[in-house]
C-alpha cells in the first residue's frame, strides 16, 4: 500500500472514529523544550497537530516495533515511545493528568498490529477449546477440535441397515415368488400363507421400532434446547471475561 502526503493528512481529518484523542506534550527532538499538540490515534498511526482545529497533521508516527514506557521527565505525567535500533528516535509525551496518562498508554500499547495478531490468536485458542468442549459434550468425541464435526443421530444406523426389498417383486405366472428376492432363500413363516386357491399371500408388515427412553431422550428437542442455551451462556461468559480483560482494571 502506497501512503503520500495528501492520503495521510485526508486519513488524519476524516470522520472515521479515532482510538483516542487529547491534548499531550510533545518534546522537541533537537530542543528540549515541550510544545503542546493536539494528538489523534487511528489504528496504528498516532497524528500530532498544532491545534484542534488544524486541517492538516504536523506529523505522524507509525507504532510499529516500539515500546511504550513510563519515563523520567521534568514534566509530570511523561511517557515515551522507544523503537528498535540504536539510531532510532524515542518521542517523549507528558500528558496532563494521571488517567489521561494511563489511558495513552494502554491505547498507544494496543494500536500496533503485533498486538493485535496475538489478540487473534488468543481468540482462536479459545475457539478451539469451546470446540473441544462442545465435542466432548455432544458425545464424548476424543478427535482434535479442528477435525470435530457433527454427526447427525441415527446416521450410523442408517448404514449398517440391510438392504430394502425391491418396490416390485417378481412374479411367476401372477404371483408374486418371494424365493426370487435377494437375501430370501425360503418363504416367509407366516400363518396361513397361502389363500383358498393356493396362492401365496404376502408377508405380514413387520412392526415399527421404537425407540428407547435413552434415544428418545437424546433426540428430543427439549434436551437440545437445554444444551444450546447452557452453552450459549458459557460463550456469553467467556466474552464478557475477555472483554473486562481487555479494559484493563480501572483506575
Amino acid at each position: 500500500m502506497k501512503l503520500n502526503e495528501r492520503s495521510l493528512a485526508f486519513y488524519a481529518t476524516c470522520d472515521s472514529p479515532a482510538d483516542n484523542s487529547g491534548f499531550l506534550y510533545k518534546r522537541g527532538e533537537r530542543h528540549t523544550a515541550y510544545h503542546r499538540r493536539w494528538f489523534v490515534l487511528k489504528g496504528n498511526l498516532l497524528f500530532y497537530f498544532e491545534e484542534r482545529e488544524s486541517r492538516e497533521p504536523v506529523g505522524v508516527i507509525v507504532l510499529e516495533g516500539c515500546n511504550v514506557e513510563l519515563c523520567d521527565s521534568a514534566e509530570g505525567f511523561a511517557f515515551a515511545i522507544r523503537f528498535g535500533g540504536a539510531k532510532s528516535r524515542t518521542y517523549v509525551l507528558a500528558a496532563e493528568s494521571q488517567e489521561a496518562m494511563e489511558s495513552w498508554v494502554k491505547s498507544l500499547s494496543r494500536a500496533s498490529f503485533d498486538y493485535m495478531r496475538l489478540v487473534v490468536r488468543e481468540l482462536e485458542k479459545q475457539l478451539q477449546e469451546m470446540r473441544w468442549g462442545l465435542a466432548g459434550g455432544c458425545g464424548g468425541s476424543r478427535e482434535p477440535p479442528g477435525l470435530w464435526e457433527p454427526k447427525l443421530p441415527g446416521l450410523e444406523q442408517c448404514r449398517e441397515r440391510p438392504p430394502a426389498l425391491p418396490a416390485v417383486l417378481p412374479k411367476e405366472n401372477g404371483c408374486a415368488v418371494w424365493n426370487n428376492v435377494v437375501g430370501a432363500e425360503e418363504p416367509p413363516d407366516s400363518p396361513g400363507g397361502h389363500d383358498e386357491d393356493g396362492s401365496p399371500r404376502p408377508p405380514p408388515l413387520p412392526p415399527r421400532r421404537r425407540a428407547s427412553s435413552g434415544e428418545a431422550g437424546a433426540d428430543s428437542p427439549s434436551t437440545f434446547c437445554r444444551l444450546h442455551e447452557k452453552y450459549s451462556r458459557e460463550v456469553a461468559r467467556l466474552r464478557q471475561d475477555w472483554q473486562q480483560r481487555q479494559r484493563g482494571p480501572r483506575p
